[in-house]
């Protein structure tokens, strides 16, 4: 007889575990609790909320769980071992989410469209965030979201007041526990690993780190990226400095920008057209990611990289680096704001010292050496430093 509680049991064919699927099966595991998780968007915030999967897990063990998220980041989720099904929000999914029923609901997304979703199907309790049907208020669902929620609508609370990660004050609106700081959970499949392994290995001319520059961001908040002069004064201190494994990252929105970037120097700018798992794949194929507020950033935190990741428009205490990484604030006395456009004279971007970026990633190549992941055969960076001209409109 078939066993239709299994976790991986679908109803039209074996799971691949079995060629049979019968109560003899030795890979039956059986499921208690049926979870559904929202969250839309963005990008980088989904890669993020990758970190809840196994506090999840602790809190429901026995369960199966279906993610539901905007297109493309599905690409990112798909074959996750803790994540047993991905939806979009595409008509056919909507379809196939107004099929299932959930034990437990948790919606990350503080939005209509994430509510509209939970809409779709049945749930029998919902963490994290609801919605007023008559007035189209977002609420917090629990008690326990008040704190995230609260700060939603206050921005003394959210930029001057609170000092928790979003990891952590998600964790807690979700009613998942004592947080522990679970790491981002955004695995890469045996096929990406060797791609990686490859890359790195075609982009390390010379021994030593290789050094990823991820350029941009998405268009919602344009000040989160540094502009294109910035960009090249920073590449010609690195390579004043003797760092030849300089590499361009970006996404489709960044293709002309970094073409700008690298014109007339001699580094690797890497391909920014083939989709989210290959900007995945090159963001493990370096050592160090230098990074503003974005899908990159999230992307080098999850693959554990060290990140020197600057901060403008948006609030630094809310990303977690894990103890590999530093943060560069701008001096700019209005940040943060998450202003979306600006027209101040002097823009946030343009007031992180170049030194002090430099000096970041002499830190991070020092905690890289001691870890043992590579050697460098130049003198310490901190006695070429000194040597270095003055950095440009900082």
């Amino acid at each position: 007889m078939a066993v239709t509680q299994c976790r991986f049991f679908s109803g039209y064919k074996p799971c691949g575990r079995n060629e049979v699927c019968d109560e003899n099966c030795k890979e039956q595991d059986h499921v208690q609790t049926r979870l559904l998780l929202i969250h839309l968007g963005a990008l980088g915030a989904v890669v993020r909320s990758t970190s809840l999967l196994r506090a999840i897990k602790r809190k429901f063990p026995q369960s199966h769980l279906t993610w539901v998220t905007d297109a493309p980041a599905h690409r990112l989720l798909e074959s996750h071992a803790l994540i047993d099904r991905v939806l979009t929000t595409s008509v056919e999914d909507q379809l196939v989410l107004r099929a299932l029923e959930f034990d437990v609901a948790f919606c990350i997304d503080k939005s209509l469209k994430a509510a509209g979703v939970l809409k779709l199907t049945q749930a029998d309790q919902v963490f994290g965030f609801s919605v007023d049907a008559q007035t189209g208020v977002i609420l917090p669902a629990t008690p326990a979201a008040e704190e995230l929620w609260s700060l939603g609508i206050s921005n003394q609370k959210k930029f001057f007041v609170n000092t928790k990660s979003e990891i952590q004050l998600t964790h807690e609106a979700l009613d998942l526990g004592s947080y522990t700081r679970d790491e981002y959970d955004l695995r890469l499949t045996s096929v990406e690993k060797k791609s990686a392994q490859n890359r790195r290995a075609l982009w390390q001319r010379q021994d030593g780190p290789v050094i990823g520059i991820n350029t941009g961001c998405s268009n919602v908040i344009a000040a989160k990226k540094w502009t294109v002069d910035y960009q090249r004064e920073l590449i010609r201190q690195l390579q004043g400095l003797g760092f030849a494994n300089l590499v361009l990252l970006g996404g489709p929105e960044d293709t002309l920008r970094n073409q700008q970037i690298a014109n007339g120097f001699d580094l690797i700018s890497s391909d920014t057209e083939s989709g989210l798992r290959d900007g995945l794949v090159s963001v493990e194929a370096c050592d160090l990611i230098l990074t503003g507020d974005s899908l990159g950033m999230h992307m080098a935190i999850a693959r554990k990289k060290y990140v020197v990741a600057w901060f403008g428009p948006t609030c630094a205490h809310e990303i977690e680096l894990f103890d590999r990484g530093e943060k560069l604030i701008t001096k700019a006395a209005c940040s943060p704001c998450w202003k979306r456009s600006c027209d101040k004279a002097l823009m946030c971007y343009d007031q992180v010292e170049l030194s002090e970026v430099l000096r970041a990633v002499e830190k991070g190549l020092s905690w890289i050496r001691s870890k043992n992941q590579f050697c460098l055969s130049k003198q310490p960076f901190s006695e070429t430093f000194a040597s270095v001209s003055p950095p440009l409109n900082t």
